[in-house]
């Protein structure tokens, strides 16, 4: 049985491998991060998983199963948080597929196909600007290259950081999963407010939009604010606001739906008393349809170089990663609705539109979501709230599914 009281507690033992400030900070590769990566290895471990780490740093634990031979059945999220996040995206998904494990030692079920439980390392973008890395190095998707091109704020490396851990950023390639796999399930706060509008417990995601993401650098003129006439200026702010305007613009009018996001922008030398020269804005636009993402992009950039034309500021613009949405499996969204009501939970399908682990397995083994919902929709907040309650019907539904899965049959049930 799933223990409420168990993962309650591990939530709030979690909820101390934080860095300094409001809510939860644990960014990837961090003391904070490390440590509550310390910490799930020992869950896991005391849930009966043989462990073992990847080249990135990812940690797989393994459950064997009286037919090892046989795909496994893989389940898991991340651990690490956005700055000021808080203490249930991603985390939940760990602790649940570990609970999963443990009811399942407690019930003496013993599966026939293992099970194996993932935590993956940095699927948020906080600190290198490109989310899902542990998974992207896993699938193989995370080139050598990108190690040494993805750097953090303080001009760090993903390779150097890396290597501070004692990982093996040389070997990359070595992180990649070639296993075949029966099914993947991942079980996440929903970051929305749909499951808390309609009253349902559990929600089972039909499909995954994507970002593709761009970083806009604007060499405009610093100049004196007050000896500079209007007409001789070259404000890369005032360049930088007009592109963050037509972001929100192109996005609205696209059919499919799509949604565009400038969430980050720098201002050199940012006094009060001097024109902005130098700006730098990340872009963030998402889609479950990709043609019309992508098309949206394409708009967005002949945007960028019109404004900057039009004002005469050089503009470099720069792909920072570009993933493919993803489709859950109906094989699985049908297991998981068909687990949801049989348990008796309130339930219903939806899109995911953030990103998640998940995407990058959808293409190799059937992938399915369970989603919960989290107080007002609330997440990357100090104010995100999971109710123990839902945590536990979610936990419960995957424990069910995983059982199903592992057992008997190769292929997931219809």
């Amino acid at each position: 049985m799933i223990s409420a009281e168990r993962l309650n507690k591990q939530l709030q033992t979690i909820k101390k491998f934080s860095a300094p400030g409001r809510g939860i900070n644990r960014l990837a590769f961090t003391d904070s991060d490390w440590q509550c990566r310390r910490y799930l290895i020992t869950q896991m471990k005391e849930a009966g998983l043989s462990v073992r780490t990847d080249a990135f740093g990812n940690v797989i634990g393994r459950l064997a199963g009286q037919r090892n031979d046989l795909p496994a059945v893989m389940t898991g999220s991340h651990g690490d948080s956005v700055p000021e996040g808080g203490n249930y995206d991603g985390i939940v998904g760990v602790l649940s597929a570990i609970e999963a494990i443990r009811s399942m030692q407690e019930d003496g079920f013993r599966p026939i196909h293992p099970i194996e439980v993932v935590l993956f390392m940095c699927e948020e973008s906080s600190r290198f600007s490109a989310a899902t890395l542990g998974s992207r190095a896993m699938r193989g998707r995370l080139p050598a290259a990108d190690l040494l091109r993805l750097h953090d704020a303080a001009g760090k490396t993903l390779h150097q950081v890396l290597k501070d851990r004692g990982l093996d950023p040389e070997h990359i390639a070595s992180a990649r999963y070639e296993k075949p796999l029966k099914a993947f399930l991942e079980v996440h706060i929903e970051q929305g407010r749909v499951l808390e509008h309609n009253r349902c417990q559990i929600g089972i995601v039909t499909g995954i939009a994507a970002p593709y993401r761009l970083r806009c650098r604007l060499h405009g003129r610093a100049d004196h604010s007050g000896a500079t006439p209007m007409n001789l200026r070259q404000d890369g702010l005032c360049a930088a606001a007009k592109i963050i305007l037509a972001v929100e613009q192109i996005a609205a009018q696209c059919t499919p739906p799509v949604v565009g996001t400038v969430g980050v922008i720098n201002v050199s030398p940012g006094v009060m008393n001097v024109i902005p020269g130098e700006v730098q804005i990340g872009i963030d636009v998402r889609s479950t349809a990709k043609d019309a993402r992508d098309q949206a992009v394409e708009n967005i950039c002949a945007e960028i170089r019109r404004i900057s034309s039009q004002r005469g500021i050089p503009v470099n613009i720069e792909r920072i990663s570009r993933e493919d949405p993803a489709v859950m499996d109906p094989g699985l969204v049908r297991l998981l609705t068909r687990t949801a009501k049989q348990l008796g939970f309130s339930h219903r399908c939806l899109p995911s539109g953030a990103g998640h682990d998940s995407m990058h397995w959808a293409d190799y083994t059937p992938t399915g979501m369970i989603f919960l919902p989290c107080r007002d929709g609330i997440s990357h907040n100090p104010a995100e709230y999971a109710d123990i309650r839902d945590i536990t019907a979610a936990c419960t539904v995957l424990s069910r599914a995983l059982r199903e899965l592992a057992s008997g049959d190769t292929q997931p049930p219809c």
